[in-house]
C-alpha cells in the first residue's frame, strides 16, 4: 500500500476514528486503526468491538492495499510532522514508512487481514435528524446517565419513536432528563438503549449543523450512525428500560415561573460554600410575598439570597442537591423556566418555556419547619 495525502486531512480522520480505539485491549489489533486503500478510496477505521468508527479521507492512492497501525504511536507521530503531504508505504515485511518533507519513520504495522470487521446493523428501522439537534438532545440529557457499570441500563439513554415524535430519557436514580423532537418526514416507529459513552463520542464528532443529516440506523442489538463520510457502530444495551410515565403525570400544587440566569446566579453563589465533602443542600423556600429565597449554611459559611418570582399555589421548603439544579439550568436555553412542586418530599419538574425538555429530580430530605 502506499498513498499521500495532506496533515490536516489525515489528521482530521484520525482524531474521529480514535474515539473507538480500544485502551486496555487483551488483543494488540484492537489498539490499531486500519487504513485501506482500495477503490481510489481511504478509509480510516477503529474498533474496540462494542464502538466501531470508520470515515474516509482524501487521498491519493499510489498503490492499494490495507495495513494496521498503533493508533496512538501513528497519531502522535503524524500530529508532530511538518504541515505538509505525508507519503505513507506499506510493504510485506511488517514495517510502514511515514515520510514528511525532511522527516522518516519507519514503524512496525500489522496485517489488515487481522482487523476485526464492524458490527452488522441492518437499515429497516431508522430515523433522520440534523446535526444540530442530535447534539442538542444529547447535550440536554447526557448528564443524567449513571457513570458507574452497576446499572448497564442507567449507563445509556432510551431513545424511542412514536407517531413521528423523539424522545430521549436518561436517567441515574436521583434525576431524570426527558427531551422531546419532532421528526421531519415518515419514521420508524422503536425502542432501544444507547450506550452513554456511544452518545459522548458522537456529539464529539459531529458538527452540529443544522443543514447537515445524521441518518440513524436500528437493529436488535447494534445501531449506526451515518453522516458525511462517517458511519459510528456501536452495540445497544439490551433490557427492559424504566417506567417513568407516572412520573411525568404526578400531582403538582405550586407552579414557579423564574428567570433562569438570575436562578443560576444564585445557585452557583451558593454552592461557593460547598466542600467535597460537604452534603448538605441548598434550601429552596418559596413566599406568598412572590419571592424565591435560597439558604446554605456549611463551614465555610452561609448566605441568603432572594429573587423575584411569579408563583400559584401553596408556600413550600425544599432541599435540593445544587449541582443536580444547576445541571437542569445549564442546558435549558430559553430565558424562563417553570418548576413545579407538591411538597418537600416530593419530586420536583423543571420545564422550559416549550417544554420540549423536561427534568425531574427528587429532594433531599429536610425538616420545613426547622426553616
Amino acid at each position: 500500500m502506499r498513498i499521500k495525502c495532506k496533515k490536516s486531512e489525515l489528521l482530521t480522520g484520525l482524531n474521529i476514528v480514535s474515539k473507538a480505539v480500544s485502551t486496555k485491549a487483551v488483543k494488540p489489533i484492537l489498539e490499531c486503526i486500519l487504513i485501506e486503500a482500495k477503490n481510489g478510496e481511504v478509509k480510516l477505521t477503529a474498533n474496540n468491538l462494542s464502538l466501531g468508527i470508520e470515515t474516509y479521507i482524501n487521498c491519493t492512492i499510489l498503490e492499494e492495499g490495507e495495513v494496521a497501525l498503533s493508533a496512538k504511536f501513528f497519531t502522535d507521530i503524524i500530529r508532530k510532522l511538518a504541515d505538509s503531504d505525508i507519503d505513507i508505504v506499506s510493504n510485506n515485511d511488517y514495517k510502514t514508512i511515514i515520510n514528511c518533507e525532511k522527516s522518516n519513520f519507519s514503524i512496525p504495522c500489522w496485517s489488515g487481514e487481522e482487523f476485526p470487521e464492524l458490527l452488522s446493523v441492518s437499515k429497516d428501522k431508522s430515523i433522520t435528524i440534523s446535526q444540530l439537534s442530535l447534539k442538542d438532545v444529547i447535550r440536554q440529557t447526557i448528564f443524567s446517565i449513571a457513570d458507574n457499570e452497576n446499572s448497564k441500563l442507567m449507563s445509556g439513554e432510551y431513545f424511542s419513536v412514536k407517531d413521528n415524535v423523539l424522545s430521549v430519557v436518561s436517567l441515574d436514580g436521583h434525576r431524570i432528563s426527558l427531551r422531546r423532537l419532532n421528526l421531519k418526514g415518515d419514521n420508524s416507529e422503536l425502542n432501544a438503549v444507547i450506550p452513554g459513552k456511544t452518545l459522548q463520542e458522537i456529539s464529539k464528532i459531529i458538527n452540529g449543523d443544522d443543514e447537515e443529516d445524521v441518518n440513524i440506523y436500528f437493529s436488535d442489538k447494534n445501531m449506526s450512525f451515518e453522516f458525511g463520510r462517517t458511519r459510528v457502530v456501536s452495540r445497544l444495551i439490551e433490557g427492559e428500560y424504566f417506567k417513568i410515565a407516572h412520573m411525568l403525570s404526578m400531582d403538582t400544587s405550586i407552579v414557579v415561573k423564574a428567570n433562569r440566569s438570575e436562578l443560576m446566579g444564585c445557585i452557583d453563589r451558593a454552592s461557593l460554600l460547598i466542600q467535597e465533602t460537604d452534603k448538605k443542600p441548598i434550601i429552596v423556600s418559596v413566599k406568598n410575598d412572590n419571592n424565591l429565597y435560597i439558604k446554605l449554611d456549611t463551614n465555610r459559611g452561609s448566605i441568603n439570597e432572594e429573587m423575584e418570582i411569579e408563583k400559584e399555589g401553596n408556600e413550600i421548603v425544599i432541599g435540593f442537591n445544587p449541582s443536580f439544579i444547576m445541571d437542569a439550568l445549564r442546558v435549558i436555553d430559553d430565558d424562563r423556566v417553570h418548576i413545579y412542586m407538591n411538597d418537600s418530599k416530593s419530586p420536583c419538574i423543571i420545564k422550559d418555556d416549550d417544554e420540549t425538555f423536561t427534568y425531574i429530580i427528587l429532594p433531599i430530605n429536610i425538616n420545613p419547619d426547622a426553616y
